[in-house]
């Protein structure tokens, strides 16, 4: 067997095409990258990396051998995982809009029961929500889903997302909107796919009436919010995430029914993580505040 130190180089330069990005990501040289590469190709009697103008390939060798190196590494990651924890402390990953809108309030709130376990929140763009606990420095998450993950996973539902539209107050009128105010208004979208107007208008039966063209378009659900909320346009919301704004009458409801998107928020965690007790202390807390939520009275379609 080669060193594992080389081999261990090799995968990090393959990864990224580049010996400075993989010196950068181990903490040596770019020099010692270079050396370890030698020591490797010393050892096959082969080139692994080939240069064409400015930029870095892989040999046939090399991707020969990727592959395997690259498994190898991950079964070590997985089988050193469970060992790496750090008692009283949670490192939680969850999305921004999310953690603006419900999940921050609430985490101070556990810190204050809790002292003797700390978490660690970092709020994350996810156009699609995803976690990789091999690779990224996180112990749980709260991602939006069917509920389908990994079988090495616990998960935990915390609740439902149910999509309504969400105005600014002084835009709702004396009554509820009609589909020609519908028609009229100025849509505004939370993610470039419009994937959640186009959910809420298919429950509804108004996709053939109320056009999807046109409006504001942002990427989270975060600004499409406060976009409504300073008069820019009828936005579709989580009924959950706006909730507090709508019973503050900082926010209004123009159509009150809220159509569930077939999704809901879970928090995450693997099975073989030391210390689960600590998972499922947070777990027993999130549901309870899920519990004491207070929700606008509208319609709920599924």
């Amino acid at each position: 067997m080669p060193p594992l130190y080389a081999l261990r180089a090799f995968e990090a330069a393959a990864r990224h095409l580049s010996f400075t990005r993989a010196a950068d990501e181990l903490a040596i040289t770019q020099s010692a990258v270079s050396r370890h590469i030698r020591t490797l190709e010393e050892h096959f009697a082969c080139r692994l990396f080939e240069r064409r103008g400015r930029a870095l390939h892989l040999t046939e060798p090399a991707s020969l051998l990727l592959p395997g190196v690259r498994e190898g590494f991950e079964s070590l990651e997985r089988a050193c995982a469970p060992l790496r924890v750090e008692e009283g402390t949670l490192r939680l990953k969850a999305p921004s809009t999310l953690t603006m809108r419900w999940l921050l309030a609430r985490l101070s709130l556990f810190r204050a029961r809790h002292d003797d376990l700390e978490v660690q929140l970092t709020s994350a763009w996810m156009d699609l929500d995803r976690v990789d606990f091999l690779h990224e420095p996180f112990d749980c998450a709260v991602l939006l889903g069917t509920g389908t993950f990994s079988n090495e996973w616990h998960s935990v539902r915390l609740f439902e997302e149910w999509l309504i539209p969400v105005c600014a107050p002084g835009a709702l009128g004396e009554k509820p909107w009609d589909v020609g105010r519908l028609q009229q208004a100025e849509l505004v979208h939370p993610t470039p796919d419009r994937r959640d107007w186009r959910r809420w208008l298919q429950a509804m039966g108004l996709s053939d009436q109320v056009s999807l063209k046109g409006g504001q378009v942002f990427d989270t659900l975060e600004l499409g919010i406060v976009a409504a909320a300073r008069g820019y346009g009828v936005s579709i919301g989580d009924l959950a995430m706006v909730a507090e704004d709508v019973l503050l009458d900082r926010l209004a409801l123009p159509w009150p029914t809220a159509v569930f998107s077939g999704e809901s928020y879970y928090l995450v965690w693997p099975k073989a993580r030391r210390g689960q007790e600590r998972f499922e202390r947070l777990a027993e807390f999130l549901l309870a505040e899920v519990a004491a939520m207070q929700l606008p009275k509208v319609e709920l379609r599924r």
